[in-house]
């Protein structure tokens, strides 16, 4: 099995994220750094380090559905020592990772588990995934820059792709609106409200696909169940 290949299949990360980590030294087999290509493994006798940390091919798929707090990171280090989103899963022997992240100051639905394949296929933008968010910004959103926000904006160098956004409700002092893009670019959403002159106060995501949090309260996680699972996998 080539090694990039038995790493995806470990849950690390995408076969094409696991090339990198080739790429840049960070994978041993058998203690040795492997930085070529297309290294065959044997998954019976060879022991594969990735960050000088064993990993094994998980025969036990696991997928979890997590309702993110404000203040946690989706990283699995974080050298700031701030909370993880790690610690909120308890009772799981398996290694997860999230699918994706969502940022420290955002909260909603986050998605964990240990198919590589599954992970790959969330995440990579030719796919062209659904993500839905409730956006609380300051001020009051008019029909003008909401329409600005569907047709794509520059957020520096880049010009988002169409995306939906739905005013749900309003006040003196700020909008509620409901977004949906299928990007994942750094703080997108945050950015493109920037850009509008309407900056963020509270941002939740509330669906992937037709995978919806509903009404799991925050901090708390579940197993997906297998038609949301068989879902995913077929998109």
């Amino acid at each position: 099995m080539r090694l990039q290949k038995y790493i995806a299949k470990s849950g690390v990360t995408s076969r094409r994220k696991a090339e990198k980590l080739i790429e840049k030294g960070r994978v041993k087999v058998n203690g040795k750094v492997v930085t070529e290509m297309g290294v065959k493994i044997n998954p019976d006798k060879d022991v594969i380090y990735v960050d000088n940390k064993e990993v094994k091919m998980e025969d036990n798929n696991v997928y979890i559905i997590l309702n993110k707090p404000e203040g946690y990171v989706t990283t699995l280090y974080d050298e700031y020592g701030r909370p993880k989103v790690a610690d909120l899963i308890k009772g799981i022997k398996e290694r997860i990772y999230p699918i994706g992240r969502l940022d420290y100051n955002t909260s909603g639905l986050l998605l964990l588990t240990n198919d590589g394949k599954l992970t790959y296929k969330i995440t990579h933008p030719r796919h062209h995934i659904n993500k839905t968010y409730l956006v609380k910004v300051k001020g009051i959103l008019s029909e003008e820059k909401m329409e600005k926000f569907r047709n794509g904006i520059d957020i520096g160098g880049y010009v988002t792709a169409p995306a939906s956004i739905k005013l749900l409700n309003e006040n003196k002092s700020n909008s509620l609106v409901k977004v949906i893009i299928h990007e994942g670019r750094n703080r997108q959403i945050r950015r493109m409200m920037d850009a509008l002159g309407h900056p963020v106060i509270g941002l939740k995501r509330v669906a992937i696909g037709k995978i919806v949090l509903g009404k799991l309260p925050k901090g708390q996680w579940r197993h997906l169940r297998e038609d949301e699972i068989n879902y995913l996998k077929s998109l």
